[in-house]
C-alpha cells in the first residue's frame, strides 16, 4: 500500500515496531538533534478561542479551541528550556504502544529541547518570515520540535498549531486533556476532505490572531508566510496552498492526497518530500500520482529520501531509536539532517530570495535523496 498516510491515522501508529522492553526506568531522557542556525530560539504557547464555530469533531463543544506553539530568533538563550509534551500527552502517547509497556509514562515529558520557554524576542525592522506547521494525524505539534527549532535558528518565526481532537492528546492551561476524536472509523475520501476543510480553517483563524495580535505582528513579516506539514498535515497544506491569499509556498512531507485533487491548480512554489513508496508508478498510480498533474507552477520539486519511512520526517525519527523501538533504515539523526537541509533551503529561495543550488538537482552531499 503507498497511501502511507493511514499510518499515522490511529495513535499507537506514533511509534512501530518490536523491542522495548528492555528500556529501563533509569534510561537517559531523550534528546533531539541541536539547530544549526546562528540564533536562540524561544517558544511561547498561546491558547486560542474561536468562538465563531463549534469544534467539528465534538459537537458538544460550542467553540474551536486550538493550543499553538511559536518557536522565534531570540536575543538570547535564557529561562528554562521549552517543555517537549507535558506529563499527560507523554503518558498517553506511551500508553497508546503496547511496545513502550516498560518506559516511563512520564519519558518524553523529558525531552531535551534546545528552545528557551518564553526568551525575549530578537525583533527586526521588518518583523521575520513565518513558518506555519501542521504535524500529521495523532500526532502532537511537538512532533515537528527538530524542524520548528531549526527554522527559528535561521531567522523564521514558527507557528505549530495543533489541531484538537486529531491529536493523541492535547492539554490545555488548567491541566485539562482531551484525546483523538477524528476519524476513528477509518480514513474515507471525505474524511479526508473534512480534515483538509478543517485544518484550513484553524489554520486561517491562527493567521488572522497573529496578525490581530499587538505582540506577534510586530515580529511577523506577513507578505513572506509558507506552510509545511507532515503527513495529513502535508496534504492539508498542499490543498490550502492554492486557495489562501496569505501563503506563499508550501511543503508536504510524505502526506498522501486524499481527495487526491485540489480544489484549484497549485500554482504558487510547492514541494513534496516523501519516503521511497511516494517515488511515481507506471502502474497502479498512487495519491502523488495523481496530484502531481495538478501542481502547475513554475517551481515545483518532487523527492523521496531512499531508506526513509513515515515518521523518518519528523522528532520520531530519532526518539523512537532512543526508547527502545527498532530504527528505521535511515539513520533518524541523518534523516532529520536531510529534511532540515531540503526544507529550509526551500524556504530560503521562496521567503527570502536567496539561490540554492541544492534544490536544482541531485547532491553528492546528500545521495540518499531522488528527483522526480
Amino acid at each position: 500500500m503507498r497511501k502511507t498516510a493511514i499510518a499515522s491515522m490511529l495513535a499507537f501508529t506514533a511509534f512501530t515496531g518490536i523491542g522495548a522492553a528492555d528500556a529501563a526506568a533509569s534510561a537517559p531522557a531523550p534528546a533531539l538533534p541541536a539547530p544549526t542556525g546562528g540564533h536562540a530560539v524561544g517558544r511561547s504557547v498561546m491558547h486560542l478561542v474561536d468562538s465563531s464555530r463549534p469544534d467539528p469533531w465534538v459537537a458538544s463543544r460550542k467553540v474551536r479551541e486550538l493550543m499553538v506553539s511559536v518557536w522565534y530568533p531570540a536575543r538570547k538563550a535564557v529561562g528554562r528550556p521549552a517543555r517537549y509534551v507535558t506529563l499527560r500527552e507523554s503518558e498517553l502517547i506511551i500508553k497508546s504502544v503496547p511496545q513502550l509497556k516498560d518506559v516511563p509514562p512520564g519519558t518524553l515529558a523529558r525531552t531535551r529541547t534546545y528552545a528557551r520557554a518564553d526568551a525575549p524576542p530578537l525583533r527586526r525592522k521588518e518583523g521575520w518570515p513565518l513558518v506555519v506547521l501542521s504535524p500529521g494525524m495523532t500526532l502532537p505539534r511537538a512532533t515537528m520540535t527538530s524542524l520548528a527549532e531549526e527554522f527559528a535558528s535561521r531567522g523564521y518565526l514558527v507557528a505549530g498549531i495543533e489541531h484538537t481532537y486529531e491529536s493523541v492528546a492535547t492539554t490545555f492551561p488548567g491541566g485539562r486533556t482531551v484525546t483523538f476524536e477524528a476519524g476513528k472509523g477509518g480514513q474515507t475520501p471525505e474524511l479526508g476532505a473534512k480534515v483538509a476543510r478543517v485544518r484550513a480553517a484553524d489554520t486561517t483563524f491562527v493567521l488572522d490572531r497573529l496578525e490581530k495580535s499587538a505582540y506577534w505582528n510586530r515580529l511577523i513579516d506577513e507578505t513572506r508566510i509558507a506552510m509545511v506539514g507532515h503527513s495529513v498535515g502535508g496534504q492539508s497544506a498542499a490543498h490550502l496552498l492554492p486557495v489562501s491569499q496569505r501563503i506563499k509556498a508550501a511543503v508536504n512531507l510524505d502526506g498522501s492526497y486524499n481527495p487526491p485533487t485540489p480544489a484549484k491548480p497549485v500554482e504558487k512554489p510547492f514541494m513534496m518530500i516523501g519516503n521511497p513508496r511516494q517515488e511515481p508508478d507506471d502502474g497502479e498510480k498512487g495519491s502523488w500520482d495523481l496530484f502531481w498533474p495538478h501542481v502547475t507552477g513554475d517551481w515545483k520539486r518532487w523527492l523521496t529520501v531512499t531508506g526513509a519511512e513515515h515518521m523518518s520526517f519528523i522528532d520520531y525519527a530519532v526518539l523512537q531509536p532512543q526508547l527502545g523501538l527498532p530504527a528505521y533504515p535511515i539513520d533518524g539523526e541523518r534523516s532529520i539532517k536531510i529534511i532540515r537541509a531540503y526544507v529550509t533551503a526551500f524556504l530560503d529561495l521562496h521567503l527570502k530570495n536567496r539561490r540554492q543550488p541544492l534544490l536544482d538537482g541531485p547532491s553528492a552531499g546528500y545521495p540518499e535523496v531522488r528527483f522526480w
